[in-house]
């Protein structure tokens, strides 16, 4: 029988053997045919597992004692591991996260989708490990996580400012980086310095809780053409402390190619409806991809403050490059590329077809995709702005041609059923579904199942140390 611990409404689960990995991070083991999600441990390690959470079909806790460490189990590099919410595989070894990352997308497949479908093509690896994103958001508080913290000591004089990131299901605290991984130099080196700036002219850091305070968020974009854009975002209009500050970031940095800043009063984080203001360099990013189809063209894309582009540019490069082989152009297609984003995908294979279609619901997104198509003097694209559901209709192909190939790339959530029915109406001859969730996809599957088979299968690898795998698959209209 499990026991009781006096300071928990919840029971101590002692010797349990974590089994697998899991959704979001978290490892598995499993308890008198019930489920328990567990964070920070590997396969393999035998834990005493305090129950946090209980629900009627799993539970979730956290390993208080460890019996016996996998060898699986590796040291991690980050040294906020285990606070920090991002990287959570990290103590896991990057040829195991490959190996459970491939099990997640056949697990989906088998469970969820319940489709045929023939062997997964091994998992294309990332290849940088460390410091592979292109963007990073951080956050200003008053409010830093202590890792020792006790309510009895004194701490009148303890600086409880910082920059970082939020604590996992904590809105108002963060954890102050000193070193992240994540992305390469001069990031770390230019959150450290605004840092120490507000510190030494006593400025003042958010406080999410009240929403006041001076300092609230920090933006990093690097670019693989050596661009450097950074967005300081600021709560109060101090136009004398923000000029200040500015100038100070400009002199000290002057890698930086574009400065942006940004007030924000409201009461959220969203900045995408608010004015930015161009201080310095210029007002974008260039990002550069080759296409396998076309390896003699540099494809060009302007990436702007609040543009979306994929945050591993390598990793992205490559996956474009297996759609377009997954569609095997012939030349003469037209192409549906839904989803478009600011069209790099559409953009990547227009030179392999006869013209291409993107669809995608976010207005600004698609004046960028169109900015993008004039940069790499692309003539055969067009973009289309709305809810992809209300804009993709019979009309809508009437006037654009019945397409041979689609391609979607969804967000999380997936396809909306009204665009899978309207899928199921087109029957264009091929569908290659992108997807960072292979869950939504596996259902999406099941719902083309009846007109389409699945006959490639290709997972990729964009985000080492987390639990994220994105997913390729092709889909073959039935004879």
């Amino acid at each position: 029988m499990p026991r009781r611990n006096n300071k928990q409404s919840f029971p101590i689960l002692k010797n349990v053997e974590i089994v697998d990995a899991g959704s979001e991070g978290k490892a598995i083991a499993r308890v008198e045919n019930q489920v328990i999600f567990v964070p920070f441990v590997v396969p393999g390690d035998i834990v005493d597992i305090q129950i946090t959470k209980a629900k009627k079909s799993y539970k979730e806790g956290k390993a208080v004692h460890f019996h016996k460490y996998s060898t699986l189990r590796i040291e991690p590099k980050c040294s906020h591991f285990g606070v920090c919410g991002g990287c959570k595989w990290q103590n896991l070894s990057y040829e195991q996260q490959l190996i459970y990352k491939q099990k997640q997308v056949k697990d989906c497949l088998e469970r969820i989708a319940k489709v045929e479908f023939p062997e997964i093509s091994p998992i294309l690896a990332a290849e940088d490990v460390f410091y592979y994103r292109n963007k990073l958001e951080y956050s200003f508080s008053d409010r830093k996580w202590l890792s020792e913290f006790s309510k009895n000591e004194d701490h009148s004089k303890t600086n409880f400012n910082g920059v970082g990131f939020h604590i996992p299901g904590i809105f108002d605290k963060i954890v102050d980086i000193e070193h992240c991984y994540l992305q390469a130099e001069p990031s770390n080196k230019i959150r450290l310095a605004i840092k120490d700036y507000a510190f030494k002219h006593q400025l003042s850091f958010y406080n999410a809780r009240h929403w006041t305070g001076f300092l609230r968020n920090l933006t990093i974009r690097t670019s693989n053409t050596g661009d450097l854009m950074v967005i300081l975002v600021v709560g109060q209009r101090d136009e004398e402390n923000i000029k200040n500050l500015m100038n100070f970031i400009k002199d000290e940095f002057p890698e930086i190619t574009s400065l942006f800043y940004v007030i924000n009063q409201k009461q959220n984080d969203d900045i995408s409806d608010q004015t930015f203001v161009h201080f310095h360099g210029k007002q974008f990013n260039t990002e550069q991809m080759t296409s396998l189809l076309a390896p003699q063209t540099q494809l060009k894309f302007k990436v702007g403050p609040i543009s979306f582009f994929q945050t591993n540019s390598k990793q992205a490069n490559h996956l474009y490059d297996i759609a377009a082989e997954f569609a095997g152009f012939k030349g003469h297609e037209t192409v549906y590329d839904l989803y478009t984003g600011t069209g790099s995908i559409a953009i990547f294979i227009a030179g392999s077809v006869k013209k291409v279609i993107g669809l995608e619901y976010v207005p600004s997104a698609i004046e960028d995709a169109k900015v993008n198509a004039s940069l790499n003097q692309i003539n055969n694209a067009s973009f289309h702005a709305g809810i992809i559901e209300k804009i993709l209709t019979e009309d809508f192909v009437t006037q654009n041609g019945r397409p041979e190939i689609i391609i979607t790339d969804p967000p999380r959530a997936g396809m909306h059923q009204k665009v899978i029915d309207q899928l199921n109406i087109i029957l264009a001859e091929k569908i290659v579904y992108i997807s960072c969730n292979p869950a939504t996809q596996a259902r999406d599957l099941a719902l083309l199942n009846d007109n389409y088979r699945v006959v490639r299968v290709q997972p990729v690898d964009m985000f080492p140390h987390t639990h994220h795998v994105e997913n390729v698959v092709l889909l073959e209209k039935r004879v």
